[in-house]
Parts: C-alpha cells; sequence; structure tokens
C-alpha cells in the first residue's frame, strides 16, 4: 500500500515539476519582447530543456522567403542554408504542410536525399522540424542532433510543446511592434502635420497670402527641391527663410 502511495506521489511530483518548468518557459518567452528575442529564447529552450537537442534554429517565412531567424550555433545556418540551396528538407516540409517532420536518420532518408546527404556529411543526423503557425506567424523552430534516431516520443513531445508557444509569443510580439510602429507613424504624421501648419503661418504673416497659397509655395518649393514637403516646412520654420520655388511667381 505504501509502496503504491510513493508510486503515486512520485508521478504527481514529477507532474507538478513538469507543469511549473513549463510554466516558466511560457512565461520567459512572453516575456521576450521582439519576434528575434521570443525566437532566441525559444532556440536556447529547446537545447535546455530537450536532452537530445544540441543545436537548434528557427525558420520565418516572410512574403516569399525563408531565413533563419534565431540559431544556437553557426552550423545551423550552414545547414538551413544548405536546405534553402536544395529546395528539400525536414524544416522547409513543415512550413509548406504546417506539419511535424522528423528524419531519424538524414544520411539515408529517401525523402530528401539531397539535402540528407550533405548534411550528413557535415555531421548532422538527426532532424526535428516543428511548425510555427499562429496568428501570421508561418515558420519552423529546428531540432538537430549529431547522432541518428535522437528524438524520442518525450523529445518530440516537449518541442512541440515549445514550438506552439514560441509561435505564440511570435505572434504577440509583432502585433505589440505592428501597435507601436502605427503609434510612430500617427506621431511622424502629427508633427508633419503641425509643421506644415505653421510653416504656413509664417507665408501667411509674411506675404499677406491665404493659407491654401500658402500651402501651393510649399508644394512648388518641394517639387522643385527635389525634398519632402515636411522637410520644406521644417527648413522654412527653422531659419526662416522662404523656400526656393524655381519660378518668380508660385502663387
Amino acid at each position: 500500500m505504501a509502496s503504491t502511495e510513493q508510486a503515486t506521489s512520485t508521478i504527481e511530483d514529477s507532474a507538478i515539476a513538469s507543469a511549473v518548468a513549463f510554466t516558466e518557459v511560457a512565461r520567459s518567452l512572453f516575456l521576450s519582447g521582439s519576434v528575434e528575442d521570443s525566437l532566441a529564447r525559444a532556440v536556447d529552450l529547446c537545447v535546455v530543456t530537450i536532452e537530445a537537442c544540441e543545436f537548434a534554429g528557427a525558420f520565418l517565412l516572410e512574403g516569399d522567403e525563408v531565413t533563419t531567424r534565431a540559431c544556437t550555433d553557426p552550423i545551423v545556418v550552414e545547414v538551413d542554408a544548405l536546405q534553402l540551396r536544395t529546395g528539400e528538407g525536414p524544416c522547409l516540409a513543415a512550413i509548406a504542410h504546417k506539419l511535424t517532420f522528423y528524419a531519424d536518420e538524414l544520411g539515408t532518408d529517401p525523402r530528401w536525399p539531397n539535402f540528407g546527404t550533405e548534411a550528413a556529411a557535415m555531421g548532422m543526423r538527426s532532424l526535428l522540424a516543428l511548425p510555427m503557425a499562429t496568428d501570421g506567424t508561418l515558420g519552423a523552430l529546428n531540432l538537430y542532433a549529431r547522432y541518428p534516431q535522437a528524438f524520442g516520443v518525450v523529445d518530440r513531445a516537449r518541442g512541440l510543446l515549445l514550438a506552439s508557444m514560441a509561435g505564440f509569443a511570435c505572434s504577440t510580439a509583432r502585433a505589440h511592434e505592428d501597435e507601436e510602429r502605427r503609434a510612430e507613424n500617427l506621431h511622424a504624421a502629427l508633427v508633419t502635420r503641425e509643421l506644415i501648419g505653421q510653416a504656413q503661418g509664417i507665408l501667411i504673416e509674411r506675404e499677406r497670402i491665404s493659407a491654401d497659397q500658402a500651402f501651393h509655395v510649399l508644394r512648388q518649393a518641394s517639387q522643385h527641391l527635389n525634398v519632402k514637403l515636411r522637410e520644406v516646412a521644417r527648413d522654412l520654420v527653422d531659419t526662416g527663410e522662404r523656400p526656393e520655388t524655381g519660378s518668380p511667381q508660385a502663387l
């Protein structure tokens, strides 16, 4: 009876420890900040938390281009470049099909004969590619090992969970970056509007012209000088000098 209770307690303690560990993993991923930071943290966690994983990298698809956005070792970049050059491999397949692909012996895997043979010659024998496909983020978390049949069932399950969390973290980070970019664009637009208004005010006061006529002067100067309108306005506000329009009659 005592033995059964001890076994049950051990299983429960292990489950609790695993839950706590992955809670911390999720927390660190979502606090990373940018997409780059999230991916860098994700590949580091792969090596730390998945026993068989010796190297890790992250592919992202942006437009029509697939790039390595994070890695734990330069060898990952070399192997990834080999996939892109041959146009085949588990990582590209994971992105294309949004499914997990596992090669337990790259040197003899018939699915990717060109990539697999060369990757094995470089010392890579096992490759686990896990899709990240969440809310606009499309990529793959890629785990590498120098030994064949490196990734067991537990490793693959942990990898899948990490890839899922990394995908959500990247989507969250990207949404935050987009929001910051929109805020910056709005601020820039407001600054531009204020500058142009100040420049118009100077011309209106100095030349006794209308607001439309003042704007026409600024626009003529922008076209003549091949400079953006806000820069023409900024120069007028800063120097007080009427901008050149290329015409004696700008109005």
